[in-house]
């Protein structure tokens, strides 16, 4: 089904299809995850993060609602968290060797990839994961059945409001989260810029009726800026996995040529990621939730005004 908000149907009734849809293919991923775990889990989580979007879209029609259930799926997610990264970093490491392969030619990132592929199979290996799969389908089961509990104003300059409210906050947490990294460019900074894209994202697909256009280039390019954060924030995992207690990674001698193209990339990555963000956005989430409010007034308004004239 789509994902994507009928202007022509109530409000709630689409909101709790979309949540629905979502959920069911998350529990059909964590099915997956028992013998595919690399698949399973991260098509999962992505299902996850659209739920939260879709949630924070039209939190402020049902404040309660929408806030338990974001932090439950928030909580489903962070215990597939250990298992997907660890496939993550050997992503990353592969990643590194692509873009630098002069470097990475003599096989100097070989004995760090050897432990991170041993890494993730203990993860996956051990009853850990098992666990986190079946606490998961649990909270999404029991998630299921607590749609019905959500109520939102179906008249249409009502829904016309919560879901520009909705986009502006994101927006504006995006903005807040680009002038930090700008000023300071702490990897939390440019993880909150990340989350705030990649909801965005999400809200443009959820909004595609009724999203002022021009939209296809916005999304193309709101989607290549989350790619890049992604790396780079596996970047900034990757570097802090380095300086934890232990060398889990290998001694300073193994890890020299890995500590030297993790500061290359995210030099680039820092650079490429800022340019993005701010072609996107620079403008006023204020006024950008204002274009928004007014067009889906007007399409959600639309088959009601249909619906008296018949």
């Amino acid at each position: 089904m789509s994902f994507r908000i009928d202007p022509r149907l109530p409000l709630t009734g689409e909101v709790r299809r979309i949540l629905a849809d979502e959920i069911g293919k998350a529990i059909g991923h964590l099915d997956t995850a028992r013998e595919k775990p690399e698949q399973g889990l991260h098509k999962c989580r992505k299902r996850l993060k659209s739920v939260r979007a879709l949630l924070r879209l039209v939190r402020s029609g049902d404040e309660s609602f929408c806030q338990t259930e974001n932090e439950c799926y928030k909580q489903v997610s962070a215990l597939l968290a250990g298992p997907r990264e660890a496939t993550a970093l050997i992503e990353t490491i592969d990643r590194l060797a692509d873009a630098f392969p002069e470097q990475a030619a003599g096989g100097g990132l070989d004995p760090v990839r050897e432990r991170l592929v041993l890494r993730q199979h203990e993860f996956h290996a051990g009853p850990g994961l098992d666990a986190a799969i079946n606490a998961a389908l649990s909270a999404c089961r029991e998630g299921l059945e607590r749609i019905a509990r959500l109520a939102l104003p179906d008249q249409p300059e009502q829904a016309a409001d919560i879901l520009a409210e909705g986009a502006r906050t994101t927006l504006r947490r995006a903005k807040k989260a680009l002038d930090k990294a700008r000023s300071r460019g702490k990897d939390t900074d440019f993880h909150d810029l990340r989350k705030a894209a990649k909801a965005h994202s999400m809200h443009l697909s959820l909004l595609g009726r009724l999203w002022p256009a021009p939209i296809k280039g916005r999304r193309k390019a709101v989607d290549k800026l989350g790619e890049q954060l992604g790396e780079l924030h596996d970047v900034f995992v990757m570097r802090a996995l380095l300086d934890a207690e232990g060398e889990p990674l290998g001694s300073a001698e193994e890890t020299r040529l890995l500590r030297k193209l993790l500061k290359r990339s995210e030099r680039r990555l820092a650079k490429a990621c800022l340019a993005g963000a701010a072609d996107l956005f620079a403008d006023s989430p204020k006024r950008s939730a204002k274009r928004l409010a007014r067009k889906a007034r007007d399409d959600l308004a639309g088959p009601q005004e249909e619906a008296k004239a018949a």
